[in-house]
């Protein structure tokens, strides 16, 4: 068998005691030591991509990854069906688990800034077939996506002119998206910029208007207040269904409409291999996803549970235009009649630049999957300016099935199915990023590799678990809660009041008076309060001077020339203290001094104490 040229044979005759290693010992490994890197020629080394995004670029793709038609139209369904406080629960707590999906795939893509975002890096951290299964599962979730905001944006349209074929606009919206995907990832991005500045200025305003409709500064002049968190009420009863079930099954509603709604918060992984300088923008664009979760959606979702009743008919109202918008709704009620265009043409805007994305993140997955040998070796294929143009024409095709929604019938019903299938890929990409971080997570410990190598860290996994901690830590909460349970139990044994003190029960004159304890003062009063006067004229008298003394002081000390009166036993007024030289000198004499301060002398010393 032929020995290859670069085979070193281990030499066994001398072993060097200091890098000896006992078994149990864990290796640390240093991340800018060169023997640790491109250990992944196979990817490394095929990435054709430009690194040309600016973090502005990176940080407005992943603001617009954010805000959607989900938040503009979809929470008006879900506004319905769980009610206000439902709405803004469901919204919360799923953005807490898309928080958490973004954290740990900020950690990966910081410290991995590779092509194919997480599609790649699942073959290094786990193993081929997941990395295959999660990129096609991407990629068809946002090649199917595409036609649907194709559609969709057609549908805007009709909002101002319904004599035009929806045909017609989808041929328009595609030849405008393919043309920006076909300048490369910093065209794409320079758009995509102005893109979501529109939208985040749109939904900024709507905030605000909200705030101000609420309280009562639209044109009727109405304060809304929380009236409609009473009537109809906090909660919604789904499909009727009355009682606690029928609200919990509202909030559950809310919180699979949420998930479609944060769809697309991972697409900043994918810009990774694009990136010019990815490992302080992409860290950058990470932390604020949190900030940006509670500001556009938690806080949009509180405005419209304070202005729109969730028993509206308007809001199951399936027109997929501004007029189903609650916030247009709100408006409505408000009296205002000019601003539903101006939202239709920003939610226009928003689903225009959604198929941008769309294009451009379908056609990077299916590069992610070529490059980990999960697609054939033809999508690698890129321009000179690092465009994968085969990857392009794939996602375009599958733009062309928005035509199938314009016809009716079997065609409009098809479509409809496979844009329902995309929802739930979504969801199964956040499933194999999780996946994917336990094994990284589970290697940087096995390696002993230090996390503060990383440009970014997730937050709750430093330190291991300690049982003790653990039980020290929480131990107080279970006894607390405990003791308080099993006094119940122990005063309804004994036939003891187990119920809460009622507020018109409650004792407030026992005890309130105690001679013993609210006896005189030692001045003989009863704590009566003086006044700001009276206390003044208590003081010691000497009090009244150290003012004098001290401003006194801070005079002498900035000037050592200054002069004082002599004045005292022996003395006369004429005479004056030179502090500079210690010397008396007589006002009579031409010698002229600087004027001091009136003093007594002392003459043991030179020194004075002003009166």
């Amino acid at each position: 068998m032929a020995t290859p040229t670069n085979y070193q044979p281990k030499d066994t005759s001398i072993e060097d005691p200091d890098t000896k290693q006992s078994a149990g010992e864990a290796q640390s490994y240093d991340l800018e030591d060169p023997s640790r890197q491109n250990v992944h020629d196979e990817v490394a080394g095929a990435d054709n991509l430009h690194r040309s995004m600016k973090s502005r670029h990176i940080q407005m793709i992943s603001i617009g990854g954010v805000i959607g038609t989900g938040l503009f139209l979809g929470t008006a369904q879900s506004l319905a069906n769980g009610g206000p406080l439902g709405l803004m629960l469901g919204f919360f707590v799923m953005g807490t688990v898309v928080w958490n999906v973004m954290a740990s795939l900020g950690e990966m893509v910081a410290h991995l800034p590779i092509a194919g975002g997480h599609v790649t890096l699942a073959k290094r951290f786990v193993d081929s077939s997941l990395s295959l299964t999660m990129g096609y599962n991407y990629f068809y979730n946002w090649a199917i996506v595409l036609p649907a905001e194709l559609s969709a944006s057609a549908i805007l349209v009709n909002y101002w002119n319904k004599r035009v074929n929806n045909a017609v606009w989808i041929t328009i919206f595609l030849v405008i998206v393919g043309l920006i995907n076909l300048g490369g990832g910093r065209f794409y991005a320079e758009f995509e910029f102005w893109f979501a500045s529109i939208k985040v200025v749109t939904i900024v305003g709507l905030i605000i208007l909200g705030i101000i409709l609420d309280a009562g500064g639209g044109p009727d002049h109405d304060p809304i207040g929380f009236r409609y968190w009473h009537n109809p009420g906090p909660f919604a009863q789904y499909l009727g269904i009355k009682g606690s079930l029928g609200q919990f099954l509202g909030f559950w509603s809310v919180l699979i409409q949420a998930s479609f709604s944060y769809i697309g918060t991972e697409i900043t992984a994918i810009t990774a291999g694009e990136a010019k300088n990815p490992k302080k923008s992409l860290p950058s664009a990470i932390k604020g996803v949190a900030v940006r979760i509670c500001m556009f959606y938690i806080l949009g979702t509180f405005v419209i549970g304070l202005l729109v009743p969730s028993n509206d008919p308007r809001l199951n109202i399936e027109s997929h235009d501004a007029a189903s918008s609650p916030f247009v709704i709100a408006i409505q009620n408000s009296g205002i009649k000019s601003l539903p265009s101006v939202i239709n043409a920003a939610l226009l805007s928003s689903a225009w630049s959604a198929a941008s994305s769309d294009m451009y993140t379908s056609s990077r997955a299916l590069y992610g999957l070529a490059l980990a040998g999960n697609a054939p070796a033809v999508f690698m294929k890129t321009t000179r300016w690092g465009l994968p143009w085969v990857c392009l024409l794939a996602s375009t095709a599958f733009a062309l099935l928005a035509y199938m929604s314009v016809g009716s019938g079997g065609a409009g019903q098809v479509f409809g199915w496979l844009s329902t299938m995309s929802s739930v890929t979504g969801i199964l990409t956040w499933v194999g990023i999780l996946i994917t971080y336990i094994r990284f997570d589970a290697g940087v410990k096995a390696q002993n590799i230090d996390r503060e190598q990383f440009p970014y860290k997730s937050f709750l996994i430093n330190g291991h678990w300690d049982t003790a901690t653990f039980i020290t830590g929480y131990l107080p909460i279970v006894v607390f809660i405990l003791l308080y349970f099993i006094s119940k139990y122990h005063q309804k044994r004994i036939g003891a009041r187990t119920t809460i003190v009622g507020v018109h029960e409650m004792d407030f004159i026992t005890d309130s008076r105690d001679e013993a304890r609210d006896g005189p003062d030692d001045d003989g009063t009863m704590g009566e309060k003086k006044t700001l006067a009276e206390k003044f004229k208590e003081l010691p008298s000497h009090f009244l001077v150290l003012p004098i003394v001290i401003i006194h002081h801070l005079n002498v000390e900035c000037n050592p020339y200054r002069t004082r009166l002599r004045s005292g036993p022996g003395g006369s007024g004429n005479t004056r203290l030179d502090t500079g030289s210690g010397r008396v000198a007589d006002d009579r004499n031409p010698t002229r001094y600087p004027t001091g301060s009136l003093a007594y002398h002392s003459e043991n010393q030179q020194s004075s104490i002003i009166i």
